[in-house]
């Protein structure tokens, strides 16, 4: 008989369970946080009863490392940030946040205190207390006991909510996983959700929220089906009488936009794990979501002018260069920003936009 080597052994039992727990049900609550900061008498945010308009910010904070690069970018060596890095990063994003002061907060690549890579700062505790917002809900999207390669070791990522009003209700959505990899490789890969929250805001019936951070790197459509499952979902909640609000890192461009690939950062560059980003041909799929509800920029304002709306550069030295951050809504907006001046915070900037109260 043939003795099977401990290295079979290993990938047998990753086979059969999941010995480092990476994977999720495919809805199962989300985990709630709140801030240790008192923030008002009844506890419930610095206003309890909203004005005519709410403020809303989408913002993806790769994971508090600002400009600092990470292996799996064009030209970066880093596996992990030091507390001190993780913790001035994450004030000087807190303070923006706090300067701009929205009631509802999108989040995207946020690390909790399992996260290695952070040095076990739990990112959303940190930010929650700092930004002056009483409540979050967080969903992981990547999360493993331990990831064997890159040292990248133990790692909790994933999207937030945050807000000035309480949650009532906090829900993690699973969406498909990619095709196109190894399956040892999906193992340890990221495994993306829809974060939906309802929030108790004094004179709404229901307001909804639903973030996301779509896949990027797919080739198997796999990006396209996580853009259908988020109009999906807002489909129904808008049904059921909720005013929703969408959103996130779409990893999407819309139609209009200056370039689909070529971006001047990626010249030269063969050192990133991945390869540049590519969206010629993926235009038209936000165009159903744009159809249905409100961007945060109309489409022809966006065609006409894209400049001020573009949200990511993967390098500090060139100027935003795609839109790829988005917000939609079942409501009306009374205006959008993109505040392209935070780009030395992450590789996004984020947008923030009003929304008309009912």
């Amino acid at each position: 008989m043939t003795l099977l080597r401990p290295a079979a052994l290993a990938l047998l039992a990753l086979a059969a369970c999941d010995p480092l727990h990476t994977g999720f049900a495919p809805v199962e609550p989300a985990v709630r946080y709140r801030s240790a900061v008192p923030s008002g008498p009844d506890g419930a945010g610095s206003a309890a009863t909203p004005p005519g308009r709410i403020r809303v910010m989408t913002w993806n904070l790769k994971f508090g490392a600002a400009r600092v690069r990470f292996f799996f970018e064009c030209r970066g060596t880093r596996t992990r940030l030091t507390g001190a890095e993780v913790k001035a990063n994450l004030d000087a994003i807190a303070a923006r946040i706090r300067a701009e002061a929205p009631d509802v907060v999108l989040l995207q690549e946020v690390d909790t205190g399992k996260s290695r890579r952070v040095a076990h700062v739990d990112e959303v505790q940190y930010l929650l207390d700092r930004s002056g917002l009483p409540f979050a809900a967080y969903a992981s999207q990547w999360k493993a006991d331990w990831v064997p390669s890159d040292g990248i070791g133990p790692v909790d990522s994933g999207n937030v909510v945050m807000s000035r009003w309480p949650i009532l209700r906090a829900t993690r959505h699973a969406l498909p996983l990619q095709t196109d990899r190894w399956w040892l490789e999906r193992y340890f890969y990221l495994k993306r959700n829809l974060l939906e929250v309802h929030l108790a805001v004094p004179g709404v019936k229901d307001l909804a929220v639903v973030a996301t951070h779509a896949e990027a790197f797919s080739r198997d459509g796999t990006k396209r089906k996580h853009l259908e499952a988020l109009k999906a979902l807002m489909d129904r909640l808008a049904a059921g009488g909720a005013l929703v609000i969408g959103g996130g890192d779409l990893n999407a461009i819309p139609p209009g936009s200056p370039a689909c690939r070529a971006f001047p950062e990626d010249a030269g560059c063969t050192s990133s794990r991945f390869p540049p980003d590519d969206y010629c041909g993926e235009e038209p799929w936000l165009a159903p979501l744009q159809a249905a509800y409100r961007p945060d920029v109309p489409p022809a304002e966006f065609a006409a002018r894209p400049g001020p709306w573009l949200t990511f550069t993967g390098d500090e030295h060139f100027p935003p260069n795609r839109k790829i951050d988005h917000l939609f809504t079942s409501g009306r907006w009374a205006g959008a920003r993109v505040l392209q001046d935070a780009v030395m915070l992450s590789d996004h900037v984020p947008v923030v936009a009003d929304l008309e109260l009912p």
